[in-house]
């Protein structure tokens, strides 16, 4: 008697555990803990879909391609929690599921996705209609600056995020280089031509030609190295 009643309470504590860590929510509970500090907010959706609408101040990692989905959430601070949602439910489910079992402590997803969202009519935004930088706008931005560091990133994208600190300190300190930022959220048809692909990516420039080109996080000791061995 006295084992089965230890063998029920283990189940009763792996049963509550379970369901403490898998957190669905209505959207209404999903709003009011956007509210709280340090909050990190995934749409989990195709760039293709976040581009149509999304919640605001959404990050974009697209679980459909996983490469991508593992490198913008490394991004993300384990310890912080992450609300994410999808379509409708079950691409939010799928990553939440390997979010918690990769180290992320407390994951909330939003029930019915952004399909319920929408429909119930919570607030949400879609990306500006801003015009498509050319080739020429591009080598214009560039033109008579010795050295240029091109940054090409989205508010969406999590390194993108974590980059940004980093590449302001960078240039505080050496203002001999030129800035040049690109939307890859907007201007899409300027990086297939530059054949930048994943983000973010940063391209320094010397005198307008390509001398050093790097995707993905990197500290600003590491681009200090970089700029030591290119100037």
């Amino acid at each position: 008697m006295q084992i089965l009643s230890i063998v029920l309470l283990f189940l009763f504590i792996s049963c509550s555990s379970g369901a403490q860590n898998n957190k669905e929510v209505i959207a209404d509970e999903f709003e009011q803990g956007l509210h709280v500090k340090e909050i990190q907010l995934l749409d989990v959706r195709t760039a293709a879909e976040y581009r149509n609408g999304h919640i605001k101040g959404s990050l974009q990692a697209n679980w459909n391609n996983q490469q991508e989905f593992k490198e913008r959430v490394e991004a993300l601070d384990k310890t912080k929690p992450v609300y994410i949602y999808c379509m409708s439910g079950p691409r939010s489910e799928a990553a939440g599921t390997w979010l918690r079992s990769n180290g992320f402590s407390n994951v909330v997803e939003l029930k019915g996705g952004f399909m319920n969202w929408k429909r119930i009519g919570k607030p949400f935004e879609g990306m500006p209609d801003v015009q498509q930088m050319t080739m020429e706008d591009y080598t214009r931005q560039i033109a008579g600056k010795e050295y240029v560091l091109v940054d090409f990133g989205a508010e969406w994208c999590p390194p993108c995020k974590k980059m940004e600190p980093i590449v302001n300190e960078f240039l505080a300190e050496n203002k001999n280089i030129a800035f040049v930022k690109i939307d890859a959220g907007i201007h899409t048809d300027l990086m297939k031509q530059l054949k930048v692909e994943g983000l973010p990516v940063f391209v320094l420039l010397k005198n307008g030609q390509e001398v050093w080109r790097y995707k993905g996080v990197l500290s600003k000791e590491e681009l200090n190295q970089i700029w030591l061995e290119k100037k």
